[in-house]
């Protein structure tokens, strides 16, 4: 067992955390352990987190159907409720490594819960999360570098306009992995079979075509190293609702710190399609 340096003093990270069930995983966030989740929970869907007040919860849901490819939904909570059929016995509250609470557009908290900011008039949407397909990816041989290289994903924002919903505007936001050009066609392929937590590639090749200017500057997550022979591939990131949030300023939203997710019950092989 190791400490992890973002965590709490007591709180360690498992040896093996792919190994762990869920409810595991998540009573290990409730303790205080801070860390990335990728490569958690093998075997179980991983999901973004966006909460907001009832008053807003139309336009978030209207933007979600407007942008299914970064906002796939997987669940809904109602307002004032903490825990649902995808965390059975968790909390929404509690159960995720690190948020991020956003007063009128602006980062002012990144607790490690949300108790002290929790009202019974918040509703949360559990939106799929691209760690889901990783597992996938390194079952067909596919190295994922991030978890390689021991740090969170990398996300970006884009140029790419989403489309706007209510008062809820903002841009594309996407995760980058860099994959052999050889494998490229088999990450698309592989990808494309869970539709509810992204799916396919947006963009394979040229970060500028979607106006990213430095991929070793990431808006959110950490830069990885990019081998030789690799292509930058490019998804569609559930950290779009909290861009949202940010360029269009509501009184209060929250959201999980980006690569820290919360770990839901559901198996990856519930979102696979034929």
């Amino acid at each position: 067992m190791t400490v992890s340096t973002n965590s709490p003093a007591g709180a360690v990270l498992p040896e093996n955390p792919a190994a762990l069930l869920p409810s595991e995983a998540r009573a290990l966030f409730r303790s205080g352990l801070v860390t990335p989740t990728s490569g958690w929970s093998s075997g179980f869907a991983q999901a973004n987190l966006i909460i907001v007040p009832k008053a807003q919860a139309f336009d978030v849901l209207l933007f979600a159907q407007r942008n299914p490819k970064p906002c796939p939904i997987l669940g809904v909570l109602d307002a004032g409720e903490t825990s649902g059929a995808l965390l059975a016995g968790g909390d929404v509250r509690t159960d995720v490594a690190l948020y991020v609470v956003y007063e009128d557009g602006v980062k002012v908290d990144e607790p490690t819960d949300i108790l002290g900011h929790w009202r019974d008039d918040l509703v949360t949407f559990i939106v799929g999360c691209s760690f889901t397909f990783e597992a996938a990816l390194q079952e067909n041989g596919i190295r994922v570098a991030h978890i390689d290289q021991g740090v969170n994903v990398p996300m970006y924002r884009t140029t790419v306009r989403c489309e706007p919903a209510g008062a809820l505007a903002g841009p594309l936001v996407v995760s980058m992995r860099p994959i052999p050009a050889s494998q490229v066609a088999d990450a698309v392929r592989i990808t494309s079979r869970y539709p509810a937590v992204h799916g396919a590639p947006v963009h394979v090749g040229n970060p500028a075509d979607l106006g990213i200017a430095d991929l070793a500057r990431p808006d959110f997550g950490d830069a990885v190293e990019i081998p030789a022979n690799h292509v930058p591939v490019f998804w569609a990131c559930g950290v779009t609702p909290q861009a949202a949030v940010m360029e269009s300023r509501p009184a209060l939203a929250i959201g999980h710190a980006p690569g820290h997710m919360l770990i839901t019950d559901a198996r990856d092989s519930s979102y696979l399609v034929p």
